[in-house]
């Protein structure tokens, strides 16, 4: 087996990227940059794969936090939830994983597998299901192949468990949001339980990679590095379409998400506005009143001088910020992504904007 090592070196500019990725959701990677490097100080590097590395009838299991961003500050996880929930759909399945995966690279959700898997001893596959962060389980690239997020485990920190069946993503999302709302709102979650082929099939390849190689630039645009900007914006195909000052934030968590608006006045033009539209991650915004930017591209918020990225939870007023739009992963544009991930599917009676046609 070719492996590549993720060692210690490599995980800031992996935690960079997921935290850009995550589009303001996806619970700040910070916890989990230290969950990963102390499994690798305890462990030894972790063990990065690709599906032709694997057998196609193995198992691939996934684990990652589910729960509302704003509550993980405060409920830092255990560790041990992530193993426990791995081990009982295991066990409920009669099969072993060959390997870890992430769901969705973007957020704290990049980072848990990574750790999870160099403790359990298993490598971790070079691929997600979303190459971003979204805030429902059904919406996945998987989804949109007809792979099902059941059988699925829930885990707390506790020792709290369930393993449980559904018939759709939809119900799988419905009863995994009302156990996490009973257990605290923020637990382990292992779902699509997929072969290897599966995997190969539907996923969103070398988004590790992927994400490694934007934190990299991301870390050079924040060190003044001269083109990085334009190094940064020609890798990801992105646009900075707005820089702004925060003047109105609304923010709350309800129903198992963190829901809210941020509205910006332009930098240079006070006439101008921009209002972000928040479930979890930065959905659409607005410029006066137009749609702009639209999911299921990716809406990302950096502080203006440092170029840190801004997650939902970190939001303040009087914020100097660039807003940046990056196109979703090619993976998504199949029959079906707008009923499933697009403004509609969030309660949005618009249509999808592509940025791209906008700043040309």
């Amino acid at each position: 087996m070719c492996v590549r090592e993720l060692t210690l070196d490599d995980i800031d500019d992996l935690a960079l990227g997921a935290t850009l990725l995550g589009t303001g959701g996806g619970g700040d990677p910070y916890v989990g940059k230290l969950l990963v490097k102390q499994a690798i100080a305890d462990h030894g590097p972790a063990r990065v794969v690709t599906v032709d590395e694997l057998p196609d009838d193995g198992r691939v299991l996934t684990t990652a936090i589910i729960g509302a961003p704003t509550v993980i500050l405060e409920k830092i996880p255990a560790g041990t939830e992530f193993r426990s929930g791995i081990r009982a759909l295991a066990a409920y399945l009669g099969e072993d994983p060959v390997a870890l995966m992430p769901i969705e690279v973007g957020g704290v959700n990049t980072l848990v597998p990574i750790a999870t898997a160099v403790e359990m001893g298993l490598p971790v596959v070079d691929a997600d299901g979303m190459r971003r962060a979204f805030p429902q389980i059904e919406m996945t690239v998987f989804t949109l192949h007809g792979l099902l997020a059941a059988p699925m485990s829930i885990a707390d920190e506790k020792g709290n468990m369930c393993v449980f069946e559904a018939n759709t993503n939809q119900i799988a999302e419905s009863l995994a949001r009302a156990a996490v709302i009973q257990l605290g709102l923020a637990d382990a979650i292992s779902c699509y339980p997929m072969t290897v082929a599966d995997v190969r099939r539907a996923g969103i390849h070398r988004s590790l990679s992927y994400c490694t190689e934007v934190g990299k630039r991301l870390a050079q645009v924040k060190l003044g590095t001269d083109r990085a900007w334009d190094e940064l914006l020609d890798y990801t195909d992105a646009a900075l379409v707005f820089s702004g000052k925060v003047i109105d934030i609304d923010r709350r968590t309800t129903e198992g998400f963190a829901r809210g608006t941020v509205v910006l006045e332009h930098l240079d033009d006070p006439s101008r506005t921009l209002r972000v539209e928040i479930q979890n991650e930065n959905l659409i915004a607005f410029e006066d009143g137009a749609a702009v930017v639209t999911v299921p591209d990716l809406l990302c918020l950096l502080d203006y001088e440092s170029a840190d990225p801004i997650t939902t939870e970190g939001l303040a007023y009087g914020q100097r910020l660039n807003v940046l739009a990056m196109p979703c992963a090619p993976e998504w544009h199949r029959d079906g992504m707008l009923e499933l991930v697009g403004p509609r599917a969030f309660g949005y009676d618009i249509d999808y904007v592509d940025f791209r046609e906008r700043v040309r």
